[in-house]
């Protein structure tokens, strides 16, 4: 691994001595930026602090005055913290208060007139406490100052309580983040690149254009957050060789075992350890973040024994100890096993306690091939099972790929949970695969093709065929003179994959990327452009429910992503409703007592997500995704996960039909049959009491519970769904509607013949996707407002051949039957714009 530059070294010490929260500045950009820390001017200050400085009565010094600590300190001129303006006030009538900035300081010096650059906040106490007497708002002094930054379109605010001073960055639509230097910390020796930092951001020169434009503090700040867009773009690269990494680990495991610990899930349903692998890279990704924000189990024992971060600490001193055994020694897949069990079940031992978290994402039981036991099995508490021989080479290597980016640690706590989704969603869209023969995969769409297919074709026609397969473009006569597969591995040279460096052999199982994948990809949507479309969507929502707005209005709003991917659109429409909400409990003095491990906004948080939040991905694993999305964004120390099952579904948002169509069974709202009739409008009543529980259930934390009435719920519907999937399934499997209707009506005398009790039963449903909108979520279309409130989403974008070539002929049949006047050659967008119509009437 190669060495850090000393100047990237000393910035990397002094955010790692002040650990920001969020992300401030980037230790790469202010070496872009020419930004040193010098050591003389670090004395500098540490001498001018303890020339001013008074020592409380526990010898934590104080500079009371911010005017002197800007001016002695930080060097500031002395017009440069004229009082704040008026206009930068911010009344807050719901709580009879006003927030102003203490100081404001201008772009170049006095003049006001201009935004300014930074506003001031000097306060005293804690800057993340309540105060103890305080009429209006109660809010923290840095929620107090966040807000008045946002309120004022500026991004950048200083905090200063005399003892401390904190840097925040809360540009507008993004995540806020913050650096807090302690004056304490700043005068012992090891805080000298922490003063030498402090000046370097925050002296008087930034602000009186000493410095080019692109040294300045706003500066540096933009490029940092737009350098971390970089980053998830690399890390993302990285997730996906981990990805294949696990891959080859589970390979090398399944080889150990003569092929048997794999056998019968492979042959049941490939997919099923691809999506293993998926889940476990998101069990890792959630720990992670979790460690990062200080939200896993606390002590010593967690630190040894279990932290992810430990483990990799002492793989690391493996590696560099004993480079050639990494691959032939074992143990740290069984410690991960362990943990993720802990995340899931709880448990408690002395100071070491784990709240049960439950949840789809860590339950043993999702994947048993994982922990090397047989598909479908069910886990029995004690007992002895052997783990998969998945090396600590192969560990390493994975957490390496998540952890270390450019040489640099990465840090969980500087990702928006939006940047986490995007990284994660780049290892969507692939099947898993077993190679007949020997293969490889070729760039760009590392796609893996039999090396044996291409040795069959005539040499001058090699280079069409693989271009033809794989998108690769190959020239030169190497490949037209192979003979061997090695031939045509040293004839592809710098095409080959690096997720396949060797040739696979029969039997080897890969991860092919399926044509949706080929022709769309994945596309990080940044809180920037998530930010301003929520809250565009919800301004006349709020309008119309007004300043007075009650709590039950707020948490009655139901909003949808009909396409979520990884969930970043219902994420940022978790935190506006969320806001919202705390903001009407304020107004009615209802605010509810918050549980000692969360805030009132994360509280909020996990109402909003059980109550109002819904939405639907035809990818299954998406929809996992989105899950974690929002499981980061509500996270509490010591609760389980949010409960979203019954609200983030699989299905194809575009293939299903309404109840009266189910009721005529026709995709055409036809002549209802009266014996569907009433058994839907039982069926779906029934499903709907459930439902409205869990909803009612919000601040519980009994998840068994709650997934008992879901599972209750969906064997009530059953029935419904296959009607509605048969009669989905005469539209697909018939070319021309004559034979449509004809095989619609075979259909309907089975179903007429079961419901009535003649006939041997629902036929089972068919491999179409499909989603029934108004039968899967009854309480929102059978309310008085009938319909989802809000759609907020990205759709995906696909032409006329994209989508025959994604779904099929029919598919696009489909989309012209049910949308009536719409366009063959409309973008498949168009199609999500009228089923979002159709389900907010």
């Amino acid at each position: 691994m190669a060495k850090d530059a000393p100047e990237l070294l000393v910035h990397k010490e002094w955010l790692g001595q002040i650990q920001q929260v969020g992300l401030v500045v980037s230790p790469a950009v202010l070496v872009r930026r020419g930004v040193g820390i010098d050591r003389q001017k670090a004395l500098d200050v540490q001498r001018r602090i303890e020339s001013i400085a008074t020592l409380d009565e526990d010898d934590t010094p104080r500079i009371a005055d911010f005017a002197a600590f800007a001016g002695e300190v930080l060097e500031w001129p002395a017009d440069i913290l004229p009082p704040a303006p008026a206009s930068l006030s911010v009344s807050l009538p719901e709580h009879d208060d006003v927030l102003s900035p203490s100081f404001a300081v201008s772009d170049g010096g006095t003049d006001l007139q201009v935004r300014p650059q930074v506003l001031v906040s000097v306060v005293s106490g804690n800057f993340d406490t309540l105060p103890d007497h305080h009429t209006g708002w109660r809010a923290t002094p840095h929620a107090r100052l966040e807000r008045l930054l946002r309120e004022n379109e500026v991004p950048i605010g200083l905090l200063y309580n005399g003892t401390a001073l904190r840097l925040v960055y809360s540009p507008r639509g993004e995540s806020s983040g913050h650096l807090t230097f302690r004056l304490k910390d700043l005068l012992h020796t090891q805080g000298r690149p922490m003063a030498g930092a402090l000046d370097a951001l925050l002296n008087g020169a930034h602000f009186i254009g000493v410095f080019p434009d692109e040294r300045r503090l706003p500066a540096l700040l933009k490029e940092s957050r737009k350098f971390q867009n970089e980053v998830s773009t690399k890390l993302s690269g990285q997730v996906l060789e981990a990805l294949w990494e696990l891959l080859r680990g589970f390979q090398r495991a399944n080889e150990e075992t003569g092929g048997r610990m794999l056998a019968d899930v492979l042959r049941e349903d490939s997919n099923e350890v691809y999506g293993g692998l998926l889940v476990t890279l998101m069990r890792l990704v959630f720990i992670l973040y979790a460690e990062d924000r200080g939200l896993m189990a606390r002590g010593e024992v967690y630190q040894k024994h279990y932290s992810l971060l430990g483990l990799f600490k002492r793989l690391q001193d493996d590696d560099a100890n004993h480079p050639d055994t990494m691959d032939a020694r074992y143990g740290a897949w069984a410690q991960m096993l362990a943990l993720f069990r802990l995340v899931h079940d709880g448990g408690s031992h002395g100071e070491l306690r784990f709240p049960a978290r439950h949840g789809r994402l860590f339950d043993p039981d999702a994947y048993p091939f994982l922990e090397g036991r047989p598909a479908g099995s069910r886990r029995s508490k004690g007992e002895i099972t052997q783990a998969p021989q998945v090396s600590d080479g192969a560990v390493f290597r994975i957490l390496r790929n998540l952890l270390i980016l450019d040489g640099e640690r990465l840090s969980y706590r500087a990702l928006d949970v939006e940047q986490i989704g995007s990284v994660y969603e780049a290892m969507m869209g692939f099947a898993l695969r077993q190679a007949a023969g020997p293969s490889i995969a070729v760039q760009p769409k590392h796609i893996v093709f039999d090396v044996s297919e291409l040795l069959e074709q005539d040499g001058k026609k090699r280079a069409a065929w693989l271009q033809e397969h794989t998108e690769a473009k190959v020239t030169g006569e190497a490949l037209a003179k192979a003979r061997t597969p090695d031939d045509v591995v040293a004839a592809l040279g710098r095409k080959v994959s690096l997720h396949t460096p060797h040739l696979m052999k029969a039997g080897d199982i890969y991860l092919q990327p399926t044509e949706e994948r080929r022709r769309s990809g994945s596309h990080y949507t940044p809180r920037s452009l998530t930010e301003p479309i929520v809250r565009t969507t919800f301004r006349p929502i709020f309008e119309r429910l007004g300043e007075q707005a009650t709590p039950e209005q707020i948490l009655d709003l139901k909003v949808c992503d009909p396409a979520m991917g990884s969930g970043a659109f219902l994420v940022e429409a978790c935190r506006l409703l969320a806001d919202r909400l705390v903001r009407a409990w304020e107004t009615h003095r209802q605010t509810p007592k918050v549980p000692d491990d969360e805030d009132v906004v994360t509280y909020a948080r996990r109402l909003v997500a059980e109550r109002c939040l819904y939405g639907v991905d035809k990818n299954i694993f998406a929809v996992n995704l989105a899950k974690l999305s929002l499981w980061l964004a509500t996270l509490a120390r010591e609760h389980p996960f949010t409960f979203l099952d019954h609200a983030l579904r699989h299905g194809d948002s575009l293939v299903g039909l309404s109840r009266e169509q189910i009721a005529c069974f026709n995709w055409e709202e036809d002549k209802q049959l009266p014996l569907l009739r009433g058994l839907i409008d039982e069926r779906v009543k029934r499903a709907q009491r459930l439902r409205e529980q869990i909803q009612g259930m919000a601040t519980s934390d009994d998840v068994p519970a709650k997934a008992r009435l879901l599972r209750e719920a969906n064997d009530a519907l059953e029935e419904v769904r296959r009607i509605g999937d048969l009669v989905v399934s005469a539209f697909f499997e018939r070319e021309k509607p004559k034979d449509r209707h004809t095989l619609r009506n075979l259909y309907a005398g089975q179903v007429l013949d079961a419901v009535g009790g003649g006939g041997p039963g629902l036929q089972s449903r068919p491999d179409r996707i499909t989603f029934h909108w108004e039968i899967e979520f009854p309480e929102v279309f059978t309310r008085d407002n009938a319909g989802f409130d809000a759609f907020v989403g990205n759709p995906p974008f696909a032409g006329k051949n994209t989508i025959t070539a994604s779904s099929g002929a029919n598919y696009l049949q489909w989309l012209l039957a049910i949308h009536e006047e719409s366009h063959g050659n409309a973008d498949l967008v168009a199609h999500f714009y009228r089923r979002a119509l159709i389900s907010a009437e």
